[in-house]
Parts: structure tokens; sequence; C-alpha cells
């Protein structure tokens, strides 16, 4: 039975018609022809090199990653991978850069002396090829977005159209799209005309500021919060809510969750400027740092309190409660990945660029050069193992006061 990689093929060629490019008949026949993934065993053996792989002799390579953000367990699958060498059995030395702050990945990953791999999100990048980047889309590891926008359930802001007047919490960067294209798309609203986007801090402080009630004037606070699932939504519910003395509860809440109003666009994924990958072996040594970087994400699914400990010794500013949370949301996120590890669900992709092009984020639809599967197929090809996680299923994991 063939391996999720050769169901990829088939998938690159409804890429390319996503893209508006029309597939050839004879690949149409090939894809259609592919068998569907194996069931391979969870647990220890979901992180086992292939037969093939203990075989081979690697060229060492050094490579540098940028994360998207600071070092925490949105990012436990690659430290995983250094922990438990499987870099190291690919012959790869990989230094970790930490994101945050104002590190813009794909500004730095698309430098001529950037890092060989950048963290990024989707309609971020190719935006950034619209500008001349030629990072391009190496493996899709969220297979869902984790943004949410949070406004006090009592409030009245039940749609999106209720933004209207009202002061809209954003973070900079590019981390705003999704809020200001939903805007746009389900209600017509214009930042700085149908309402006050306000660029938001990394945590939830202005919008709890407002829980009785604020003058028009006040600067610190916001009807609306920007939060990603496995951590800001977090935060807030890690807080004691002031008037009870308990911690915050969902039910306080009303969330705005793209992925179910339609205008979710996909996030962490991997990319390599093309010149880069069109240097010497590059392309090989792209495939093994795919290779071992998913062989982390299926340790961290099958072993999430080891990857909340690596998260930990990385130095997260964050404490094991919080992490724990946020490994399960990340699990989540990444699994299950129906062609494996990696691959891009076109349904979303195409949602991706819809919402993109609809609110001005792009120009017009990415060319089909914006996505390479071929590194990716190579590197699932080389893993024995559960590359899917379609029989995973997720723990429950309580909050902790503070993330404690």
């Amino acid at each position: 039975m063939a391996r999720p990689g050769h169901r990829d093929r088939g998938v690159e060629m409804r890429v390319k018609r996503v893209f508006g490019v029309l597939a050839i008949a004879g690949m149409l026949i090939l894809a259609a022809c592919q068998s569907s993934a194996s069931e391979s065993p969870s647990g220890g053996e979901s992180a086992a090199p292939s037969a093939a792989e203990s075989q081979v002799s690697y060229e060492p390579a050094t490579v540098r990653l940028q994360l998207q953000w600071l070092d925490q367990a949105q990012f436990a699958g690659y430290f995983a991978a250094v922990e438990q060498g499987y870099y190291d059995d690919v012959a790869l030395t990989v230094e970790i850069l930490p994101g945050g702050g104002t590190i813009v990945p794909q500004e730095v990953g698309s430098q001529p002396d950037g890092p060989e791999f950048t963290i990024a999100w989707v309609p971020k990048v190719l935006q950034a090829r619209e500008a001349g980047s030629d990072l391009v889309h190496l493996a899709q590891v969220f297979q869902r977005s984790a943004t949410l926008s949070v406004a006090w359930a009592d409030a009245g802001i039940n749609e999106v159209a209720d933004w209207e007047g009202k002061r809209i919490g954003a973070w900079p960067f590019g981390n705003e799209l999704e809020v200001l294209a939903s805007a746009q798309i389900l209600a017509d609203l214009q930042d700085g005309v149908d309402f006050t986007r306000v660029e938001q801090d990394f945590d939830m402080n202005e919008l709890i500021a407002a829980q009785d009630g604020w003058a028009a004037s006040d600067s610190d606070c916001v009807d609306v919060a920007e939060a990603m699932i496995y951590n800001e939504w977090a935060q807030l519910l890690e807080t004691e809510d002031p008037n009870t003395g308990e911690l915050f509860t969902e039910d306080q809440f009303f969330v705005f969750d793209y992925n179910e109003l339609g205008t979710a666009m996909l996030q962490d994924a991997l990319f390599a400027r093309q010149s880069w990958l069109d240097e010497g072996n590059n392309r090989e040594v792209a495939t093994r740092f795919l290779q071992a970087s998913f062989r982390g994400w299926m340790y961290c699914r099958d072993n999430p309190d080891d990857c909340v400990q690596y998260s930990i010794d990385r130095g997260s500013i964050w404490g094991r409660g919080h992490l724990a949370w946020m490994m399960n949301e990340i699990n989540k996120l990444v699994w299950p990945a129906p062609d494996g590890i990696g691959s891009l669900d076109l349904d979303v992709l195409g949602q991706t660029i819809d919402t993109a092009t609809a609110a001005g984020i792009l120009t017009a639809p990415p060319d089909e050069a914006a996505i390479n599967s071929d590194e990716r197929i190579a590197a699932l090809e080389a893993i024995d193992g559960d590359t899917t996680g379609e029989d995973w299923e997720a723990p429950t994991v309580e909050i902790t006061p503070g993330g404690d």
C-alpha cells in the first residue's frame, strides 16, 4: 500500500488547479490510480526512520530555522527533532532562531543571506512574493488557522457587522490580516473608517479592562481582542475574574472563529528561498530537514509531555500548565493530516487565496511556482510510521491558574 507521499503527487496537481493552471490528463490519471495512505502504528514507532534512511550516508550540513515567534510549544516539533537526534540522523546541525518583537520572519527569510528555512503564515509570504521575495512553500505544518477574535458575551457583539463603531484589537506585522479581511469581506467594514483598529499588545489585558464598560476616550481598552487559541485565549482563561475571585470561564465571552466564518487563512508553514534550493545539493538538504522535522512533530503528537519539557528547556517564558494547553492545541492544528504531515488542504488553500485577493492582501492569485512539493513528498516517503495521525485523539488538558 502506498505511503501518504505518493498521494501528494495527485495533490500537487490539484494545487496547480487552485492557482488556475490546468493539470495534464496523464497526471490526473496517475493521481486517480494512487492508493490510499498506509495505516502505520502510532506510539513509539511513529517517529522511526525508514530502513533505507538507516543505511544512507549523508553529507553534513548546517542550516538555520527562523521561528514565527518566541520559543514555545508552537515549535515543539523542531525542538523534539533536536532532542531526539532526528536532525543528527540525517547529518544536519540546525540552529533555531527565535522570532518575536520586530522580527518579521518572511522578511528575514527573504534576505539573500537569511536563514535557510523560515516558518511564516501563508498569506504573509504570498504578499512578500508579490514584493519580490523568492520564498517558496515547502510544507504546511498547521492544517488550519488558530486565530480567534474575542468579545465579552454581554457586549452585544455577536456578528462581524457589530464591529462597526467599535475598537477592534489586531496585532501588527501581518498578524492582523484575518481580522481586517473578515471585517471587509463579511460586513463591508473598513479599518479607520467604520471601526478603530487598535494595535493590540500580545495579551488580553485591553479586553479585560473593558469588562465593566469604558468611556470612548479610553485608550487602554478594546471591544474585540485578537487571540491565538493556543496562547492568548488560554491566557484569558488562566486569569482571575476580579468580580468573582474565580478564573474567567468560556461562557463569559463570544468567540469569532475564522475557520467557522470561512475567512481563515493558512498559518505556520515551512518556506525556503528558491535561489537557495537551486544551489548545489540544497534540495536534498531540504528533504532531510523536512524528514527530521516531521519526525519531531510525530514525536510530539505521541509524547506531548516530553515536548512541553523541551519548550521549557528552550527558555520559554510560559509556565508548564500554559505550555501543556499550548502543546495540545498545536497538535490539533497539525493532526490529522490525511495526506501526510506537511500536506496542503486544498479547500483551505483555496480559501486562503480567495480571502487574500478579495481583501486586497494580494493583487492576484499566486502562480504555481509558489508551491514546491517535491521535497515534502520525498521526506514522507523516507519515514516509516504514522505520518497522518488519522487515529489520534486529543487528550483533555485543564486550564491552570496563571498557566503554572
